[in-house]
């Protein structure tokens, strides 16, 4: 072990930046298991799509410093969910709609033949966030930037980021927001803006929303508490459920997701000072061919939460889920640190 790993950092630090790749998850010599992360050095918000065998998984702007470089909404494939490799930028060019911010955030899903990615565009602070729209022919991309959808003051939601799109009978809706409550909004044909009254589906208390359907159910997830303070990071993910799109979500108290003490939690911080600390924002529920259900999420090694230019470290995490009488959990609601066995993909 010692020995691989000298090896590993030492054709790391040589390599030149464009030839440099996230190091490969530990695998057993069997590859049968694997250990987290699945991928390094940051895949911060993540999002994932199939096409094909593969998958394709896309994250927030980031400069990865020494460990990458910069990467604009970097894009990376896999086959299992585990071996991921590196294929670049999904954006040749910045949205410019605003003066300036960055892209976080992205929720990419295949419409038609293409592929929409909405994606956010703030800076810390930002009193006037919005959500634009980029679309691509390919999973890898490039995806060119349409616009803005809307922005915070446009819909009337302040710090309006962190876009999920979902359709549900021919119609097109987008779901949002970041702690001024999660709401949603149809779109038009297009998906390009807007249109009727937003709803309200959530309190103060999340953001990064997304939708599994299960069972007759709709499970809206979020991640509650901070997500970018190193290995003080308090993020965790909640959910609740609901029979209909529009809510009202419930969680198993019988707690509407409104309240700002609501949601079961799904995954939170490793106890004791190893571990992950803040794990959150969650991609798309992947299900594998013996219908085990998988949960894709960032979070950061407490022994390394930042990068050496202060960038949070937020690899990307891969856990079962399991369902216990309808509620939706992580084994011991917290991120894996021992092997477990491959998702399962003919």
């Amino acid at each position: 072990m010692y020995i691989l790993t000298c090896i590993s950092l030492a054709f790391w630090s040589c390599a030149e930046p464009s030839e440099r790749t996230a190091p490969d998850p530990i695998l057993s010599p069997d590859t049968l298991t694997y250990t987290n992360p699945v991928f390094e050095p940051v895949l911060a918000d993540p999002t994932v799509v199939k096409y094909g065998d593969e998958f394709y998984a896309y994250g927030t702007e980031d400069n990865w410093g020494e460990e990458g470089g910069y990467h604009l909404v970097p894009v990376i494939k896999s086959k299992d969910l585990v071996n991921w490799d590196l294929v670049g930028n999904s954006m040749d060019v910045k949205p410019s709609w605003k003066e300036r911010g960055g892209i976080w955030a992205p929720d990419v899903t295949q419409v038609g033949d293409q592929f929409y990615m909405y994606y956010s565009f703030s800076t810390w602070g930002d009193p006037n966030p919005g959500i634009g729209l980029a679309i691509a022919d390919k999973p890898e991309g490039p995806f060119i930037d349409q616009g803005k959808v809307f922005d915070s003051k446009e819909i009337g939601v302040a710090n309006s980021i962190d876009p999920f799109y979902i359709e549900e009978n021919g119609k097109k809706f987008l779901i949002w927001g970041s702690f001024h409550g999660l709401y949603m909004v149809e779109l038009s044909d297009d998906g390009k803006k807007a249109t009727g009254e937003k709803i309200q589906l959530a309190g103060n208390h999340l953001e990064a929303a997304y939708v599994f359907q299960k069972d007759g159910y709709y499970y809206l997830f979020g991640s509650a508490g901070t997500c970018c303070e190193g290995a003080n990071s308090t993020y965790k993910v909640l959910v609740g459920r609901s029979e209909s799109l529009s809510g009202p979500y419930i969680d198993q108290d019988g707690k509407d997701l409104m309240d700002s003490d609501s949601g079961n939690l799904v995954v939170g911080t490793n106890t004791g000072g190893n571990g992950y600390a803040g794990p959150g924002h969650n991609a798309e529920i992947v299900t594998d061919d013996e219908g085990q259900d998988w949960l894709l999420y960032h979070g950061m090694d407490k022994q390394k939460p930042k990068l050496d230019n202060g960038t949070n470290r937020r690899v990307l995490l891969l856990d079962k889920l399991s369902w216990t009488n309808g509620w939706p959990t992580v084994a011991g609601r917290e991120p894996s640190t021992i092997s477990q066995s491959l998702p399962v993909f003919d």
